[in-house]
């Protein structure tokens, strides 16, 4: 096992110990109920993630004749991993970028922006490909579904929580006996719930680029494409709700300016996802 997919682990795991701790506080019901809700709302959004992404995205299906580089590439690619071909959509957008959805490698969809193909040369975005259909391969759809089901329900069952304590809801014993306890993990548990997210995502991030790399035999090209990507998402805006900007290859709201920005961020550092593909492949 490589140090991303156990911290994949460790994290879910920290996430499954977060609402057992918060179902602590609030009884054994609260926590049922809040991750029952949770997993059926994502489990939705995981179900049908190709077509919200793409609707979202104002994505468009390309055929062979319009975009026949991008097809040549993908089937090189797919043939050598033993993967099937996802289909293939454009956006409009300027900024050069990609993002793959689709709940399994038989449903996938791989989407690329029009900024994209103008940006980068045949091998870099050989690279970006690989490291969209690694996202593929590694399930990384499926993994971020069950872990915002988890933080919404944490989340969920946080604010239930608040509302009780303020109003009096429930018993001593079921809130533990500590109202202003009770508080502060109603505002505490979301935002530690969402740092555990925003540090898988961005574990994948780096388990998706080490996987593609592997696909082509170097991690040369992606890396380059990182560069120019990231140089460009500084300076090309991107109209994308943050919900969504997980899903793109580099984080697209890039040349806004957030407080913490490292802290919050749903994707590691460009220089350390470079700095790593340019070393040895493990």
């Amino acid at each position: 096992m490589n140090k991303n997919t156990f911290k994949t682990y460790v994290l879910l795991a920290a996430l499954g110990g977060l609402i057992v701790l918060i179902g602590s506080f609030f009884g054994r019901g609260g926590a049922i109920i809040g991750l029952a809700i949770g997993f059926l709302m994502v489990g939705g959004s995981y179900w049908f993630s190709d077509k919200i992404a793409i609707a979202a995205s104002r994505a468009k299906p390309v055929t062979e004749q319009e975009a026949p580089q991008l097809y040549r590439i993908m089937r090189d690619i797919t043939t050598a991993a033993h993967m099937p071909m996802p289909r293939l959509f454009m956006t409009p957008a300027a900024q050069p970028n990609a993002f793959a959805t689709g709940r399994s490698p038989e449903k996938a969809v791989v989407a690329v922006t029009s900024g994209i193909m103008e940006l980068l040369d045949e091998d870099e975005l050989r690279g970006v490909l690989a490291h969209e259909l690694a996202h593929v391969g590694n399930r990384d759809i499926l993994i971020g579904s069950v872990a915002a089901a988890v933080a919404m329900s944490i989340t969920f069952i946080a604010r239930m929580a608040m509302w009780g304590a303020m109003f009096g809801g429930g018993s001593d014993r079921d809130r533990g006996g500590n109202v202003f306890g009770l508080l502060a993990m109603a505002i505490l548990a979301p935002i530690a719930a969402a740092m555990l997210q925003m540090a898988l995502s961005r574990s994948r991030e780096f388990e998706a680029d080490r996987t593609g790399a592997h696909m082509i035999g170097t991690g040369e090209p992606l890396a380059r494409a990182l560069e120019k990507m990231q140089m460009a998402a500084k300076k090309i805006p991107m109209d994308v709700n943050p919900a969504q900007a997980t899903a793109y290859i580099v984080n697209p709201l890039s040349g806004r300016k957030v407080n913490f920005a490292a802290l919050f961020s749903t994707h590691p550092p460009t220089e350390e996802r470079i700095a790593r593909l340019r070393g040895p492949l493990r």
